[in-house]
């Protein structure tokens, strides 16, 4: 503990950390749009609609329904102007978004919520296609329903208008798979158009206005000729399609293997690729690489399937979403990623920060793909590998490579290269079960070690071929680890495993709550630390003492030495369990998180808890400090990464500030008195919230010849908030009889020269009426006794003078 003390006099304690960024969920399903020149995007969450800054992943504005109902449908003009969201209130309503406004709502007839909207190109007239099988049209500038269209079967999940206004004609389908076209001049159903076997996804229209491409979920496109409301052609794309987007037909493809003129269009759907189709031949001209390997069960692909696709011509980029809620961006000429956002994470059960600088954070969600964000731009980068959910994560001290641990019973090593994109390197395999706590080495990239639910640990040595950077650009396919030693360590789930700063010592905490100390070299056990009356949670080895800290769900944290394996102190005030503690400022600090979303800043030699913090709704199972020590990343069951800022330094700066700037005040104000200028001194130290240094004033001012006539004058030329504060303060004078003449002489002012309106008008007056009345009575019976008591003393006083008269008049004679 002599180190700690030592560097505890060259460390700045921490006394606070604010959040500098949350990330939370955006998007939870449903339509994704982007506004016309590709700024922002408007992502459905819940009861609110996201605005996304695309550049940054900031959240510009999120727009919330009064009525707190979940928001089923929206629609944004072509012009950016008007934006409509419908809820399942059955209430439409019309945003100003750019100021995050409502302007108007009303009542949308339907009586089963919205499914679909769509703007016609004027950004006029809106349709909204509902679940009651309707179909109502509303003219924007007039504000009233115009059409209310009938005869669709089920939902109405998609509505669409011909892009030339002057045919007046709306496209919708519904749940009996047909497409209807509505002619808006008759209010009738001109045509249906029948081929599709399953749900219809999306219409597009081609430059030539005469020609429809409707995808479906029966794995077809059909290509449609307007005039004779026929079918030219059916395309089978074998998979599942959610979104078929035409190819512009002046832009250049070549790179998609459009080689020949004509109508190009792409699809999305379960098989989470993007495909570039040939109407003329019904042939693929062009499939995506996927970034993950093929898979066979319609289960796993069900997950990876592409839910929405559409193209930006404002950015020159293909935008698609996935039933994971990935949304992706893709250069429109070569489909190559430019950038990719999670938009949900569900829980999210480890964080770390990664990359030299700590640029990136590495995070665990509820799922077999790891997530890696870049804090500037919001970039998510997702790496696949694992097959089944990750339990924990860990970072190499230079933070290029990380492992990850998983249910799958296995271990993923991954590298950051030069251009910041993330490859396996090395995986192994071993455990007879999942995978739940993971620890790189310390010193170099040298070795890992795992415990699983098992109730082994495992050291896994790191080949040298993946710690070199000129050979670890060669590898093109991941590497085989073998661990070099097993051991069996407790009795039940290891929950957290550690690896001493100097590589030597391996600590792991379990389920049977004890924590055992182990041999690097060769996994003999050393110790063990008897103490936690429940389970062990994490445990971490200090980076300047013999000292390990441990973390238990009985709600304490624990220090141990390592020397005789004794307890050095014992930490209380998490009502809950303690899920993970690190240790901050050199050692010299405890952060620890725990299971009621509160985090917990200790200082070790005073066995203080300095501040609480309180930034999740639920579990928070990851927490990582950055190389500075200044950052700190929280990560919780409630889907939320926390990114939290030490605060300590500004805090004191600002403190010191506040304090000089009252010194510089006190100066002025001790200046103006002996100068006199009682006006401009009652004004600054009313600003100052001094009722004394107010009291001191109204003192000195009566102390001047006509001091109550210049009393009068200050207090009258003060605004109306100073005269609220002044009679706030001497509501306070007032109960002290030392001072009641100064209130009393104030009141008196207010009372003569302010009408009793005027008064009324005053914040506080009711209290400050209630407490001045009792004392001011009392002040009046004292001062009615005095008056008495003085009568008597003058009565006294005559009485004597005239007896002395007498005496005197009798001595004479």
């Amino acid at each position: 503990m002599a180190a700690a003390g030592a560097a505890s006099s060259t460390v700045r304690f921490k006394s606070n950390y604010a959040v500098s960024r949350k990330m939370e969920p955006f998007y939870k399903g449903g339509r994704v749009q982007v506004n016309r020149d590709g700024k922002f995007m408007f992502c459905p969450c819940g009861i609110k609609l996201n605005i996304i800054d695309i550049e940054t992943g900031a959240l510009l504005h999120s727009l919330e329904q009064d009525d707190q109902e979940d928001i089923t449908s929206f629609v944004l003009s072509p012009d950016d102007e008007i934006l409509v969201t419908g809820s399942r209130a059955l209430l439409l309503k019309q945003w100003n978004w750019r100021e995050n406004k409502c302007v108007r709502t009303w009542k949308a007839v339907h009586v089963a919520p919205i499914a679909s909207m769509a703007f016609d190109s004027t950004s006029t007239l809106l349709a909204t296609g509902g679940c009651d099988s309707t179909i109502k049209i509303w003219d924007m500038i007039k504000q009233y329903c115009t059409h209310n269209l009938k005869g669709s079967s089920g939902v109405v999940h998609l509505v669409e208008f011909h892009p030339d206004i002057s045919r007046l004609q709306l496209f919708s389908s519904s749940m009996d798979y047909k497409i209807r076209i509505w002619d808006l001049k008759s209010s009738k159903c001109v045509a249906v158009l029948s081929g599709h076997f399953s749900a219809v996804t999306s219409l597009a229209f081609a430059a030539d206005r005469n020609t429809l491409i409707s995808s479906g979920r029966d794995k077809i496109c059909m290509v449609w000729n307007l005039k004779t409301g026929e079918t030219k052609r059916t395309i089978p794309v074998y998979e599942s399609v959610e979104a078929a987007v035409l190819l512009p037909e002046k832009g250049e493809f070549s790179q998609l293997g459009v080689k020949n003129q004509g109508l190009h269009f792409l699809t999305a759907g379960s098989k989470g690729i993007l495909k570039i189709w040939e109407v003329a031949t019904a042939a693929c001209v062009f499939t995506q690489a996927a970034p993950f390997e093929p898979v066979e069960s319609e289960e796993e692909a069900s997950e990876r399937s592409l839910t929405h696709c559409m193209l930006v011509p404002g950015r020159n980029e293909v935008v698609t979403v996935s039933m994971e809620h990935n949304i992706v961006l893709y250069d429109a000429q070569t489909l190559q990623l430019r950038k990719q956002f999670a938009g949900y994470n569900d829980e999210v059960l480890d964080v770390k920060f990664l990359g030299p600088a700590d640029s990136h954070i590495v995070v665990a969600t509820n799922s077999p793909q790891l997530k890696v964000f870049e804090l500037a731009t919001s970039h998510c980068q997702i790496l696949y590998g694992h097959t089944e959910t990750i339990l924990a994560l860990d970072v190499f001290r230079k933070g290029l490579m990380f492992v990850s641990c998983a249910k799958d019973k296995s271990l993923r090593v991954w590298r950051m290269n030069k251009d910041r994109k993330v490859i396996c390197v090395a995986q192994g395999l071993g455990h007879a079960h999942g995978v739940g706590a993971v620890s790189c080495s310390r010193l170099k990239e040298s070795f890992v070690v795992t415990s699983s639910q098992d109730c082994t640990i495992k050291v896994w040595n790191i080949p040298a071929s993946l710690t070199s950077k000129a050979k670890a650009a060669l590898i093109s396919s991941p590497e085989t680890l073998h661990a070099q030693v097993t051991e069996r360590g407790h009795d039940k789930d290891i929950n957290s495993v550690a690896v001493s700063p100097n590589d030597k010592l391996i600590a792991t905490g379990s389920q049977d709550r004890l924590a055992k100390l182990w041999s690097c070299s060769d996994c003999s056990l050393l110790g063990v630390f008897t103490g936690h009356k429940r389970g062990i949670w994490c445990v971490q080895f200090s980076p300047v003492d013999q000292i390990l800290a441990t973390s238990s769900a009985d709600g304490t944290l624990k220090l141990w030495g390592l020397q005789d394996f004794s307890c050095l102190k014992t930490f209380e005030g998490h009502d809950a369990s303690v899920l993970k503690v690190i240790f901050v400022s050199r050692g010299t600090q405890l952060l620890s998180s725990g299971s009621d979303g509160l985090l917990k800043l200790w200082t070790i030699k005073t066995n203080e808890c300095v501040k609480t913090l309180d930034g999740h709704e639920d579990k928070i199972w990851g927490l990582h400090s950055n190389k500075q020590d200044d950052m700190v990343v929280t990560a919780s069951s409630d889907s939320c990464i926390t990114l939290w800022k030490d605060v300590t330094e500004i805090e004191q700066e600002e403190a010191q500030a506040k304090q000089e700037e009252q010194i510089m005040k006190e100066q002025e104000l001790s200046n103006l008195l002996h100068e006199k200028r009682y006006l401009k001194a009652l004004g600054l130290a009313i600003s100052l919230d001094r009722p004394h240094t107010v009291l001191m004033v109204v003192k000195a001012i009566l102390k001047e010849i006509d001091g109550r006539k210049r009393l009068e004058e200050n207090i009258l030329r003060l605004r109306k908030d100073q005269k609220e504060a002044v009679l706030k303060f001497l509501v306070t004078w007032n109960t002290n009889s030392r001072n009641c003449h100064e209130a009393q002489a104030v009141i008196e002012t207010l009372l003569k020269h302010e009408t009793p309106d005027c008064l009324l008008q005053y914040s506080g007056i009711k209290t400050a009426v209630e407490s001045l009345l009792p004392y001011t009575e009392r002040h009046f019976q004292r001062l009615s006794r005095l008056l008495q008591a003085s009568m008597f003393i003058d009565f006294m006083w005559q009485n004597m003078r005239l007896a002395d008269a007498s005496q005197e008049e009798d001595v004479t004679l």
